[in-house]
């Protein structure tokens, strides 16, 4: 299903895109994702999109249309989206090529939504003074009204009233979609395989950081390294490089260097009774990946690899609450080498940079959990 939200500033687009994302199982993203996600590219386009946001300027009909008529044209999308901000002129609705089932108007009066968007919150963004409002309301009712009427001869469009609650909003929304809820949930879309996906990287690169991104999203998550953090602290013993090394080592002599994959197997097939999709935090060799996927050969194993520069991540390792003493040289040889980790980062189907903000990091796990889930 192809659904477009429409509305002013305020009337609760994202709020309800990310409950019907979560709903019908198709992914819900902005054209404004679009652009920060291609400006990050090294290309051409991405390189045009920067500047012209740089620049404070709005990209041309023309080449918006372009954009996203080829961002959706890509597999993850191949079975619906959730889009907003998208088209928000006549010349934009005529031209895209993505067709739509519905499109959503959520409507709420100009006062309303300057008083969401002001008085609602204790930190004001800079594009939501009052006056700055009160130009993007002027803006859509402008260029993005007529877009309606458009829809409306289609016979696509549904108008809700958004100054409702969340729920009954929603109710409403599922109920111009022709779908209605059902014990909470809505069993239109299922996974049909199974999906691992396994987070990889040096200490500091941000793994715990992108485990709880997963985990945010519904997904259970299964940590590898948490069996020899609790043996540790069982026996009162400092997290320190040669007490973790020591550990390690006993446990591969014992199990093999698939080690945490062997102790952690049980854990991985009760979490996949509940969740057709799981996250790994931590595989490091790469015998336990290829023991993974003989133990789970109808799963479909990614590894996402996590990067960041060596001394940011050797910062970050020193903040830590636990095992703040782990970083260093010596401690990234023997995760590479003496845990065998260089092919599973080498290997990795998606490699993930993470040298800048939080936000820009979860820009682009969301890139990956789209492709993987939706896939």
């Amino acid at each position: 299903m192809k659904i477009v939200l429409i509305g002013i500033q305020g009337s609760g687009k994202s709020t309800q895109g990310n409950l019907l994302s979560h709903q019908l199982g198709i992914p819900y993203l902005s054209t404004g994702h679009i652009f920060r996600t291609l400006a990050k590219e090294k290309t051409k386009l991405g390189h045009y999109i920067k500047v012209v946001i740089n620049t404070g300027l709005l990209v041309p009909d023309e080449k918006t249309i372009e954009i996203v008529n080829t961002y959706l044209s890509r597999p993850e999308y191949r079975k619906g989206y959730i889009l907003d901000g998208f088209p928000r002129t006549i010349a934009q609705a005529k031209k895209f090529i993505n067709n739509v089932d519905k499109v959503v108007y959520l409507d709420i009066p100009d006062k309303e939504a300057i008083y969401r968007l002001v008085y609602r919150h204790s930190e004001v963004r800079e594009d939501e003074t009052i006056p700055a409002i009160k130009k993007r309301i002027e803006s859509f009712k402008k260029f993005t009204l007529p877009v309606l009427a458009y829809y409306q001869k289609e016979k696509k469009l549904a108008e809700i009233d958004g100054t409702q609650s969340i729920e009954v909003v929603n109710q409403e929304v599922l109920k111009s979609l022709g779908k209605q809820l059902v014990k909470n949930r809505i069993e239109n879309w299922k996974q049909d395989t199974k999906k691992m996906i396994c987070i990889v990287g040096l200490p500091g690169v941000g793994k715990t950081d992108a485990t709880n991104f997963f985990k945010e999203r519904g997904l259970p998550t299964i940590s590898f390294g948490q069996a020899i953090n609790d043996y540790i602290d069982d026996n009162h013993m400092p997290h320190v490089e040669k007490t973790h090394k020591k550990v390690r080592l006993e446990l591969r002599q014992k199990y093999g260097m698939a080690a945490m994959a062997k102790l952690n197997e049980k854990k991985i097939k009760k979490a996949f009774k509940e969740s057709m999709t799981l996250v790994i935090d931590g595989l490091r060799s790469w015998q336990e990946y290829v023991y993974l996927k003989k133990a789970f050969p109808k799963v479909k194993i990614y590894l996402v690899g996590i990067y960041a520069d060596k001394k940011l991540r050797w910062s970050r390792s020193v903040k830590r609450t636990k095992r703040n003493k782990l970083y260093g040289e010596d401690r990234d040889l023997d995760e590479l080498i003496g845990i065998n980790m260089a092919p599973t980062i080498a290997y990795a189907d998606f490699l993930v940079k993470n040298n800048f903000s939080i936000e820009d990091f979860h820009d682009k796990l969301e890139e990956v959990y789209r492709m993987i889930y939706y896939s």
